[in-house]
């Protein structure tokens, strides 16, 4: 996750490290709680980190804003490391299978 002034560049950012098995071999259920406090992050109905609103602006938190979703395989850029990505993981397709995507907004009572 990073934001225009929480990011990888400026040595911030904020990463969940979720490491667990059979992720190509079984189906896995990801999921997001947004709230205006925080977002935290679900692999199969576990939580593996909380990115916190820390009350600092848009810069830290521009989650206030309307927003779409991406569903992406995304390869090289800065984000390769030193070494780069081993090309050996192109030799068969490389696919991402998506069942389904569902949103829900939470109901506010607004009495």
């Amino acid at each position: 996750m990073h934001t225009e002034l929480r990011n990888h560049m400026r040595g911030n950012n904020f990463s969940v490290d979720a490491h667990h098995d059979q992720v190509e071999e079984k189906e896995q259920i990801y999921a997001i709680e947004w709230t205006q406090q925080q977002i935290d992050f679900y692999i199969n109905d576990k939580k593996y980190g909380t990115y916190e609103n820390n009350g600092k602006g848009i810069g830290y938190w521009p989650f206030d804003e309307r927003f779409h979703l991406i569903l992406n395989i995304a390869f090289g850029g800065d984000w390769g490391g030193t070494n780069g990505i081993d090309d050996s993981i192109f030799s068969k397709p490389v696919t991402m299978d998506v069942d389904y995507v569902r949103v829900y907004q939470q109901k506010v009572d607004c009495k």
